[in-house]
């Protein structure tokens, strides 16, 4: 039985409806789920262990969420790993050779859409799921494999979840300070401790891939140093470092001959195009008008890369690139880059890490005072890529 209480942040209506949700299934307006189901490496082995991994909604966090899929293989080999994932996420999924399946959530990251949870669920009873591995901490993220009915459930407390969670794990943020670490300790036995060195994430990369997105793009494979500039953040303005330090970056490296791309999402694309403007178009700006699965095969080409704390970012150390990562309002003690080509760069001001989409003091100092000056040096002295 779960309990509403004051804390919860959830409407009450809303926990009232998911509750009640098979009985709202006699309602003519809720239509069956057609499950997408992507085979993706489908085990031979009769009688698999089957997981299913409820994924998290943005692309940072899908890739260390990697070093759970690889911790679960390396324990038990032949268990079968089943992702629930958005769309936007699930190439990266593609590139992971520990993912048996993916299965489509048909729901965008915030949406309640309780039929069409329960109606997901319930398709899902066919796959008779040994366990469910739920890494969201949203009451939402839980419902779908109570109503799968799912045997144990794993996750941590979250927006209490009690009920919905019968193999509950409350978070030491002490013992568990990294993302990753609390992505792994889901996949272990309560109490279990974390074995070092961790594994990281490592995705895929092809030459039959990357020639298509080549060709695509209208680009040429670079033949001089391939530097690659990533200057969004979807979090908020609070992780970007400024377009016109990016630019006079990049304007040093192309006086030395490096070729400069620019990537980032439809949302990145004034800022790409503030860069491109500052260095006389000497930049080819791709923001905006490449697909994930491209990304990935573009980032593999580069010789460095320069980023903010981001999705590419974890892209980028995952693909093993010489990375150089610019923290500001956030912490490379609890998301650092899982590579060690990376080189990361924080002032340590006394108001950072805050954790705030936008500077709460208006000043922006943790960004502002990190010079291009600084970054270019760095750069120098960048692990080469072998």
């Amino acid at each position: 039985m779960l309990i509403l209480v004051s804390i919860c942040p959830l409407k009450k209506q809303d926990i009232l409806y998911a509750l009640t949700a098979k009985r709202n299934m006699s309602c003519p307006l809720l239509m069956h789920h057609q499950l997408q189901i992507n085979t993706h490496r489908m085990s031979s082995t009769p009688n698999a262990f089957k997981i299913l991994i409820i994924g998290p909604a943005w692309v940072g966090d899908m890739v260390m969420a990697q070093t759970l899929f690889k911790l679960l293989k390396i324990n038990h080999p032949h268990t079968q790993l089943h992702v629930l994932a958005p769309p936007r996420t699930q190439s990266l999924l593609e590139r992971m050779p520990e993912i048996t399946a993916i299965i489509e959530a048909p729901f965008q990251h915030g949406q309640r859409l309780w039929r069409k949870r329960y109606d997901l669920a319930r398709t899902l009873r066919a796959e008779h799921y040994d366990q469910a591995i739920i890494l969201p901490n949203s009451f939402k993220s839980a419902l779908i494999p109570f109503w799968a009915k799912i045997p144990q459930r794993t996750g941590w407390v979250g927006e209490w979840r009690y009920g919905l969670l019968n193999d509950v794990r409350k978070l030491n943020k002490q013992q568990c300070p990294l993302m990753i670490e609390r992505f792994m300790a889901l996949g272990l036995k309560k109490g279990e401790l974390l074995n070092r060195p961790y594994p990281k994430p490592a995705l895929l990369t092809s030459e039959q891939s990357i020639l298509p997105t080549l060709q695509r793009l209208n680009l040429q494979s670079p033949t001089q140093p391939l530097l690659v500039l990533c200057p969004g953040a979807e979090f908020g303005s609070s992780k970007r470092w400024p377009a016109e330090y990016y630019a006079k970056v990049a304007n040093t490296q192309l006086d030395k001959g490096w070729t400069v791309w620019l990537l980032g999402s439809t949302k990145d694309q004034p800022i790409t195009h503030e860069i491109t403007t500052l260095t006389k178009h000497r930049c080819a700006n791709l923001a905006g008008i490449t697909h994930l699965t491209e990304a990935i095969d573009l980032l593999s080409l580069a010789q460095a890369v320069i980023t903010n704390d981001s999705g590419l970012m974890h892209i980028a150390a995952a693909l093993q690139r010489p990375c150089i990562v610019l923290y500001g309002s956030t912490s490379p003690q609890f998301t650092p880059p899982l590579s060690d080509r990376a080189v990361t760069i924080s002032l340590g001001l006394s108001c950072s890490p805050c954790f705030q989409r936008e500077c709460p003091l208006h000043h922006f100092h943790c960004m502002r005072d990190l010079r291009p000056e600084m970054v270019v040096e760095a750069l120098r002295t960048l692990p080469a890529v072998s």
